[in-house]
């Protein structure tokens, strides 16, 4: 079903034709990052639309003008830029990215999945139930610090617990330079405390498992209930899903918000710098090491051991940056080796192709 975007959208984007072109794109996050890309003669031949919706049979765009379905593009995900090509719908081009979130796809198939682009913040959303896991929310940083993208931790249901201040306390020692709000989503807490990041062209995107209140959140910004909210089952804190597809929503005057499905698996891969700069303090405890590959396990001379036996590290930490570290780059290899399979397949089938047009 393609929805209504038009509520969302300031009154001179309505009826197609706007009263600033720049305005335009302006609201829909164009920044200068996508306009030194292009000339002007691909400005006119190929007016830039953003993807505002996935579908599995075409990509939902929006530009100065444009509101329609395109046919799929392998290459691109939500939150894209792209050069609209009349001509060849199927080859419109990408502009480079601001920001890219990917994984690892579920199952065995060893296949990058894109999450989302051109994200300026993510509000990594947990709450103060059963839901708030240090080791996710770990992960969902060290997915932000590799994709350059400010990540704010926000932690929900404030309302219904007796006491903020532990939930507070365990996610300000993940990292010392990552934001922590505490609200609750409903009301006008979102709009306040969220504002500093909501500002007019920039792009947010709320991430975490179902049930921690994304899609209220997104309501509460949009000052709607055009999305469909539930609660959580009582017996375990957890969520059903609500929102179905990543899309982006406009905020009337403000940001362009981007509502996620809860992901079950969060599977890191090329995040190899995102780790470090979640876990700075053991990085750094790692070049001092005596040994440049130092497994931090038994080693003689190792700094980040000796760090544990003072106490000045938790060794549980340590644990999650060991499955981290070990994780990533297993997804990394794995990948790295599925894309040299796949490329030398692919000159296989071009040499066989040549090899039958010459007998013919």
């Amino acid at each position: 079903m393609t929805r209504d975007y038009s509520i969302f959208l300031p009154p001179n984007m309505k009826g197609g034709t706007p009263t600033r072109q720049s305005s335009t794109l302006e609201t829909l996050g164009w920044q200068p990052f996508f306009a030194q890309q292009i000339s002007v003669d691909e400005l006119t031949e190929t007016p830039p639309v953003r993807v505002v919706e996935v579908h599995r049979n075409g990509l939902h765009i929006i530009g100065d003008g444009i509101d329609e379905t395109i046919p799929p593009q392998q290459d691109a995900t939500v939150g894209d830029w792209l050069l609209l090509d009349r001509n060849h719908p199927k080859s419109n081009r990408v502009l480079d990215r601001k920001s890219l979130v990917k994984r690892r796809a579920p199952g065995t198939d060893r296949q990058v999945q894109l999450i989302a682009a051109n994200i300026d913040t993510a509000f990594i959303v947990t709450s103060c139930n059963q839901d708030f896991k240090i080791a996710r929310l770990e992960r969902y940083i060290a997915l932000a610090f590799e994709a350059e993208i400010t990540p704010v931790i926000v932690i929900t249901k404030s309302d219904l617990a007796s006491d903020t201040n532990s939930y507070v306390d365990k996610a300000q020692a993940i990292s010392e330079i990552v934001p922590i709000v505490t609200l609750d989503a409903r009301g006008d807490e979102p709009k306040m405390k969220l504002a500093d990041w909501c500002k007019p062209g920039k792009t947010v995107a709320f991430l975490g498992s179902s049930g921690v209140g994304k899609s209220t959140l997104v309501n509460a910004l949009s000052g709607t209930q055009r999305i469909e909210t539930q609660a959580i089952r009582e017996d375990d804190a957890k969520g059903r899903h609500t929102t179905t597809s990543r899309q982006l929503h406009f905020v009337p005057g403000g940001c362009i918000v981007l509502d996620t499905p809860g992901m079950r698996e969060l599977q890191l891969t090329d995040a190899a710098s995102g780790i470090d700069d979640v876990f700075a303090d053991l990085h750094s405890l790692s070049t001092r090491c005596r040994f440049s590959d130092c497994q931090h396990m038994t080693e003689p001379g190792c700094a980040v051991l000796k760090a544990i036996e003072n106490g000045e590290i938790d060794e549980a930490r340590l644990g999650r940056w060991r499955k981290l570290m070990a994780e990533e780059a297993f997804n990394s290899s794995s990948l790295a080796e599925r894309r040299s399979k796949d490329k030398a397949f692919g000159k296989m089938v071009r040499r066989v192709t040549k090899q039958k047009a010459k007998r013919g």
